[in-house]
């Protein structure tokens, strides 16, 4: 099929538009042929001249119509496309955008789209892998669709093909889908060929190198060089030294050039590079790390895990790369996640593939995935059990199918139940958490069972504790974040002290207590990120948290988050937005390499008011003390290997070393082993504990909101003067189950069955008790009550199910 510009200009499909014109009066036709000329070309999404994207009607589209794609269907060997004929007034560079839906959620709208890839000319097809600051601060233009900022083509003069493709899919709320959408798409010429990329290290890194390693500096042009282009670059370390400063020429035709990089120690360094005629002015500005000749400790002796949610910030074409890079700077674990709602989108049917393959190349590069349970699909859900299922059934099987299908190392079952803005409760939560647990147990090889990762110390957790849901766990999660008003040094939260001490009430103080999220608040303006002093801040803070976790007895720290994140005004990254490692990235670097297994020993004594000091043992022979202080103070380190914070051999003078806000390592060798305890290990769970009792109220009977964990007691189920409810008893054996239930209420409030407390629930059944529960006269209202429920099976004590009430 062939493309008639004249005609497709006619009906409004192609709209080429040249500045001169307006001034001289000249036609299309003939401005074409001027060559100080800028254009402005824009292609309606379906004048496509060939495609197999269907087009759809809508007012709201420039051209009334638009290509709109959505489908659960594999896409035919050339992918979903669009190929465009796209007539260029003059050769050059042109800045691409489009308006069509981005490819991760965006202020305006939640709805995804497949990353695009482009093929200009029959060349071949590249991902546009922006990171997900770019799209998060695109423009609204209608609907769910937004202005895009794709990048930039250099088009030769006269007719160009350009093709948009999706190859893989998106996850949306009701499903993976392959999904496509675009109204029209704008280029517009640049007035010359500039400066665009710096990056360094091997081909097919994020801008990172081992110490030791040859390694190049690549700078980049937006288009090729019609005559050669004199390039000025510095390159600076964290400290701001200058350790480079050099001349380097992009030849005629050209679009990069490589130099060599001297030999440089571990540390992350900012590179500045412009046109040698330009100074600063125009600058662009890259980073890379340098990391150390020492690698992290590998597989279960690793204590540093990071926050990916690869499926919504990695695009595809960068997963290898950015797995390669987390693995390099030490993290042994990463933290991911699917939506369940797409992942079951009807009751059995399982869509897991896409997911499971981001987790295969995860653990490829040696990475450990902790896989985070999401809500459950809205097919499962009623209006009180929000946002659980309302048969744990369904928990217990999408769990198992968790744990056997992609094969991650932990299941975290759940993601700051406390902080959402539901009615559920902490009772609710404890009996989804046994059911899933259970479902991962009867797996062969189970993974890791992880409770959930709790925002705060409160109310809920007491709740979801007091149901007895430690014995169905591996491991205690948490989370803990510094005041966001802190920005200049923000300081460690309480939480590890906290969350310790509460397992220790509890009897539990010997299960691994992992901190699933921990990271800062760095507000930032759209396009800039992080400033330097930022980046040192976020740097030492990194540094500073983990130490301190380990120090307060966590087994695991996992920092939020790796790749890229900008949300509302907010920047969490190790990672700039061009996917290249912060200072904070290489602090990391240099934290898991000196310090190993990190064993902690104690805190460092005997220092100077106003110096911190923690000390490990590495595991490899040495004892390292991490060392740092609010103000500038030298401390002797007989006998010690000092590195900086970027670790980098610092020099000592007659053994001591000044320590500042930046933390120090002082390593001395061939240290004793210090003795540690033996790992824990969680029996096996009894038939008693395979049966799961939940309580079950109507929706007029919910509980408050808990608008985002600021909601203040009472905060139980909200009860008239007598209430009918019921008690489900779920048995997740294999054989058939009597069980004996009881009620146990207080507080002036009592429980009776409305029939017979002995029930036998079959394999995998579940059987529901009705009780009345009824308030006494002295009952006062808005007063929060335990209301338990017990029961036994074959004289054994089933865990409880705990909840609380209140006279509404």
């Amino acid at each position: 099929m062939g493309f008639n510009r004249r005609t497709a200009m006619k009906a409004g499909l192609l709209t080429t538009a040249v500045s001169a014109m307006s001034a001289t009066g000249l036609n299309p036709a003939r401005a074409q042929g001027t060559s100080r000329a800028a254009a402005v070309i824009t292609v309606q999404g379906e004048a496509a001249t060939r495609t197999n994207v269907p087009v759809v009607r809508d007012r709201r589209a420039s051209g009334g119509r638009y290509l709109a794609l959505a489908t659960a269907r594999k896409p035919p060997r050339a992918g979903w496309y669009a190929t465009y004929v796209v007539h260029a007034p003059q050769p050059g560079v042109y800045a691409l955008t489009a308006v069509a839906i981005a490819p991760v959620e965006v202020p305006h709208t939640e709805t995804t789209a497949s990353y695009l890839q482009l093929s200009l000319n029959n060349g071949p097809f590249t991902e546009s892998a922006r990171s997900q600051p770019y799209w998060y601060e695109s423009e609204p233009a209608w609907g769910d669709l937004s202005v895009l900022d794709l990048g930039e083509l250099e088009l030769r003069g006269g007719d160009n093909t350009l093709t948009f493709r999706v190859t893989e899919p998106t996850v949306r709320e009701a499903g993976t889908a392959y999904a496509l959408a675009l109204d029209r798409f704008t280029l517009r010429r640049r007035e010359r060929v500039e400066l665009r990329e710096v990056r360094a290290g091997g081909d097919g890194t994020l801008s990172t190198y081992r110490f030791g390693e040859p390694a190049n500096l690549t700078l980049g042009l937006n288009g090729c060089a019609d005559r050669p282009h004199r390039m000025r670059y510095t390159v600076v370390d964290y400290f701001g030294e200058r350790v480079a400063e050099e001349h380097a020429t992009i030849a005629a035709g050209e679009t990069t050039v490589k130099v060599r990089l001297p030999q440089l120690p571990p540390g992350n360094y900012r590179v500045a590079a412009s046109a040698a005629d330009a100074g600063d002015a125009g600058a662009v500005v890259g980073h890379f790390a340098c990391l150390p000749a020492l690698p992290a400790t590998s597989g279960d002796a690793n204590r540093f895990g990071v926050n990916v949610w690869a499926t919504s910030l990695v695009p595809p074409s960068r997963l290898n790369a950015f797995a390669a890079a987390m693995r390099d700077m030490g993290a042994g674990w990463i933290r991911d996640g699917q939506a369940w709602p797409a992942a079951e989108p009807s009751p059995g049917t399982y869509d897991t593939e896409h997911h499971d393959r981001i987790t295969r190349v995860l653990r490829e590069h040696g990475l450990s995935p902790l896989e985070v349970m999401s809500p459950a699909p809205e097919w499962a859900m009623t209006a009180a059990s929000l946002p659980l299922p309302a048969d744990l059934r369904h928990a217990y099987r999408y769990a198992r199918r968790l744990a056997s299908g992609g094969r991650p190392a932990a299941i975290q079952l759940s993601n700051e139940p406390d902080v959402d803005v539901t009615s559920s409760t902490g009772d609710a939560h404890a009996a989804f958490v046994k059911a899933a647990a259970l479902g991962i147990a009867d797996t062969p090889d189970p993974p890791l069972v992880v409770l959930p990762g709790i925002a705060q110390a409160g109310h809920f957790q007491d709740l979801l504790l007091a149901n007895d849901v430690v014995r169905y766990a591996d491991v205690w999660a948490f989370h803990g974040y510094p005041d966001p008003a802190e920005q200049d040094e923000p300081t460690f939260p309480g939480a590890a002290d906290e969350q310790r001490e509460l397992a220790e009430r509890l009897g539990a103080g010997e299960v691994p207590r992992w901190m699933t999220e921990c990271g800062a608040f760095f507000g930032v303006r759209p396009g800039i990120d992080l400033t330097q002093a930022q980046q040192s801040v976020q740097a030492r803070y990194l540094v500073r948290s983990m130490v301190e976790g380990l120090a307060a007895g966590n087994t695991r720290q996992f920092w939020f988050a790796g790749p890229p994140l900008h949300d509302d005004g907010v920047y969490f990254g190790l990672l700039s937005r061009e996917f290249q490692p912060l200072p904070a990235y290489s602090a990391c670097a240099a934290l898991t390499s000196l310090l190993g297994e990190a064993h902690f020993v104690g805190a460092v004594s005997g220092l100077p008011t106003g110096v911190v000091g923690y000390e490990f043992d590495s595991g490899r022979g040495d004892l390292v003390r991490v060392l740092w202080s609010s103000k500038p103070v030298r401390i002797p380190v007989p006998g010690a290997t000092v590195y900086d914070v970027m670790g980098r051999r610092a020099t000592t003078d007659a053994d001591a070393v000044t320590v500042s806000r930046d933390p120090v390592y002082a390593v001395i060798e061939d240290a004793p082993r210090e003795q540690r305890p033996a790992p824990h290990h969680r029996p096996p769970l009894s038939p008693a504990e395979h049966i799961v009792l939940s309580q079950r109220y109507s929706a007029r009977n919910a509980a408050p909101n808990k608008d985002n964990g600021d909601a203040e007691p009472p905060l139980g189920y909200r009860l008239s003067r007598r209430t009918r409810m019921s008690l489900d008893v779920y048995n997740f054996t294999s054989t058939s189950r009597t069980v004996t239930v009881k009620a146990s209420p207080a507080g002036g409030w009592s429980a009776r069955a409305e029939g017979p407390t002995r029930v036998e629930v079959p394999p995998q059944g579940r059987r529901t008790v009705d009780f009345t529960v009824t308030a006494a006269g002295g009952v006062k209202r808005r007063t929060d009550h335990r209301l338990a429920f017990t029961a036994t099976l074959d004289g054994a004590e089933v865990p409880p199910s705990v909840s609380l009430v209140q006279l509404k």
